[in-house]
């Protein structure tokens, strides 16, 4: 059923606190069980409030998940690292990989997150693959070069089913969004990729993240080959999430 729904995933990033996060997750709770049938709503959050938050929504249709994972897959002296293993064992579901800030910040180059993918796929934890580009590489007119080399490592995996975010790291938290043609443009030359990569029959989700408010939220999931949203800062709010899932309230494909 969720290859055919719209998929919204929250990012929580650096944010939260066991209170603001029972208030958030109680307020979303009628909204997101009312629209359950129709989309697939998750959040991903601090590996802190991984264990809180499954236990506050206690089997309710949104689905928690992790913001990263370890490159290392086994037990042992890795001191700050959470394994794939670890997050599965208190109730994550999925994981982003190789969001921007994670290839900014750390410098995750494609070899370190297809471990990631590989770690996330033997804990049955599923990964979410961003992708994207800088206004540089933009305005260079390299930003499908760019996107195609970040997707490239999905040809060492065999994959039924695919998750992609992408995420223009310019349009992230700043406020500006690229024309609904180019996101279009973008959506379609990743599924094209995907399916060459993993073959006729692999199953396709392609979000786009990238300052998704509940202004932009409903042009932006009518465009061809949108599967749903990565949210940022308005996950943070129950009232625009909710609108935001809302807005991907469309029949079943």
């Amino acid at each position: 059923m969720i290859w055919q729904q719209k998929w919204v995933i929250g990012n929580w990033k650096m944010n939260g606190s066991l209170k603001t996060n029972q208030q958030l997750l109680q307020a979303l709770q009628t909204s997101v069980s009312a629209m359950a049938e129709q989309v697939f709503c998750g959040v991903a959050v601090p590996n802190v409030y991984i264990v809180s938050s499954c236990q506050l929504l206690n089997s309710f249709a949104l689905a928690v998940g992790a913001e990263d994972v370890s490159r290392f897959a086994e037990y042992g002296a890795y001191t700050g690292e959470v394994n794939a293993q670890m997050l599965a064992d208190v109730g994550a579901r999925f994981a982003l990989v190789g969001h921007s800030e994670r290839r900014l910040y750390f410098q995750e180059d494609n070899s370190i997150l297809l471990t990631k993918l590989h770690n996330c796929l033997a804990a049955k934890i599923f990964p979410v693959l961003c992708v994207g580009e800088t206004l540089a590489q933009r305005e260079a007119g390299q930003e499908k070069e760019i996107v195609k080399a970040q997707l490239a490592l999905l040809s060492e995996l065999s994959l039924s089913e695919v998750v992609v975010a992408y995420e223009p790291v310019w349009a992230i938290g700043t406020g500006k969004i690229p024309t609904t043609t180019q996101i279009a443009d973008m959506h379609q030359l990743i599924y094209q990729q995907i399916l060459s990569l993993c073959g006729e029959g692999v199953k396709i989700r392609v979000l786009y993240g990238g300052s998704v408010n509940t202004k932009n939220a409903a042009e932006i999931l009518a465009v061809p080959h949108v599967d749903g949203a990565l949210v940022g800062g308005a996950s943070l709010q129950a009232d625009s999430f909710a609108a935001i899932i809302q807005a991907a309230c469309v029949p079943a494909l």
